[in-house]
């Protein structure tokens, strides 16, 4: 018998996570299948074949996607010839919208079935998208509870998941186990911080600098403490510490982790995290967070304007109001963000209140998502 043959395309680090799990899953139901397309190397370690690495994938904005358009529209229109002739018996594209919709357009046109896993944020901008979605998708996978009635409303077949990450994640946290895993066990009782500026370079570019001036604020501030800074590549790792070099704090207890995002939000009092997944991730870990983001000029006037919520972080969107401070572009100060980092770690009151409410949402999340996703998936291969 020929083995399932399964095409996914992840443009990012946390479409690579994402798409593991799913890996992950569907080998316990299917353990010949074949996964092949375009992956980061958590994808790679649960056996995918990745032709082209994610990393090729993670531009964030217009202006930066300008810059590298004639790179991502060659690799997607060589990916598409090569999928046309192989012809997978199913494609599933994890988020990267932009890249995977067009894709899963014309895979569908060709006879095959096409599914995609993450819904693109119609709830938040730019929710004209529907249309493309409805014409370029055969099933529509998605995160989060309020999404399946977007898709319905417009007739899109639809299945909401869950998040994996909230199965994942346990619901108490043990922050001094956290700390021995990552040497810091003797830390003491001065705060504790992280910082997330990002899984992109180019992310890593328009932040770095105003993390690490925050990150100068808080030492002066409260004497001891210590800022850990997970990096998930050596690209992204050396970007931050040539920013510190260049505000002359390579000398201050900043601690560089390769990896360990997850143990460096169990571990902390209080996160700065760049928007995006990572403020999902801090919530599951119950960890009080400070949201920041910047993009290029053009790019935000752009995205100011087809924005339909005042939110910008997951906790916050979920919650439906502001459960946590976030800063954009010009109020991203170090300043700005400082403050705000301080009053989370020295209000207990305030603290337990968003660890309460981030309990709840892990709660809602937790849905069984690898058992859901392989179900839908298998539906779908059977369907073909």
């Amino acid at each position: 018998m020929e083995p399932i043959r399964i095409a996914l395309v992840a443009g990012e680090a946390s479409g690579d996570l994402l798409a593991s799990h799913l890996i992950q899953a569907l080998r316990s139901r299917l353990p010949n299948a074949k996964f092949f397309g375009i992956g980061g190397p958590k994808m790679e370690a649960a056996g995918f074949e990745a032709w082209w690495p994610a990393e090729k994938l993670a531009v964030r904005g217009y202006a930066e996607v300008l810059k590298h358009y004639r790179e991502i529209t060659g690799i997607r229109r060589k990916l598409l010839g090569r999928l046309v002739t192989e012809k997978p018996d199913l494609f599933i594209g994890v988020d990267a919208p932009d890249f995977n919709l067009w894709l899963e357009r014309r895979l569908k046109t060709a006879g095959v079935t096409a599914l995609h896993f993450v819904g693109p944020s119609i709830w938040a901008w730019r929710g004209r998208r529907i249309h493309a979605i409805a014409r370029s998708v055969s099933r529509m996978l998605v995160l989060f509870p309020f999404e399946p009635e977007l898709y319905e409303r417009q007739h899109i077949p639809v299945t909401y998941v869950g998040h994996p990450l909230a199965d994942t994640i346990p619901l108490d946290i043990d922050r001094q186990a956290a700390r021995e895993r990552i040497g810091l066990a003797d830390h003491g009782t001065a705060p504790l911080f992280a910082l997330l500026p990002g899984s992109r370079q180019s992310e890593l570019h328009a932040m770095a600098g105003t993390f690490v001036e925050t990150g100068k604020i808080l030492f002066a501030q409260f004497p001891g403490s210590l800022v850990l800074v997970p990096m998930v590549s050596r690209e992204t790792r050396a970007i931050f510490e040539q920013a510190l070099w260049d505000h002359g704090a390579q000398d201050l207890p900043f601690k560089m982790l390769f990896g360990h995002a997850h143990d460096a939000l169990a571990a902390s009092d209080a996160a700065l995290v760049a928007s995006g997944t990572a403020t999902l991730e801090a919530a599951l870990f119950k960890c009080p967070m400070v949201i920041a983001y910047k993009m290029s000029p053009w790019s935000w006037r752009l995205m100011k304007r087809m924005r339909y919520q005042p939110w910008v972080g997951l906790p916050n969107i979920l919650a439906g109001e502001f459960v946590v401070p976030e800063f954009l572009q010009q109020t991203a100060t170090a300043e700005n963000l400082a403050q705000a980092m301080g009053n989370l770690v020295s209000d207990r009151v305030v603290q337990q209140r968003i660890r309460s409410r981030f309990r709840s949402m892990h709660q809602a999340l937790r849905q069984d998502t690898a058992s859901r996703v392989a179900d839908a998936v298998i539906a779908e291969l059977d369907g073909a």
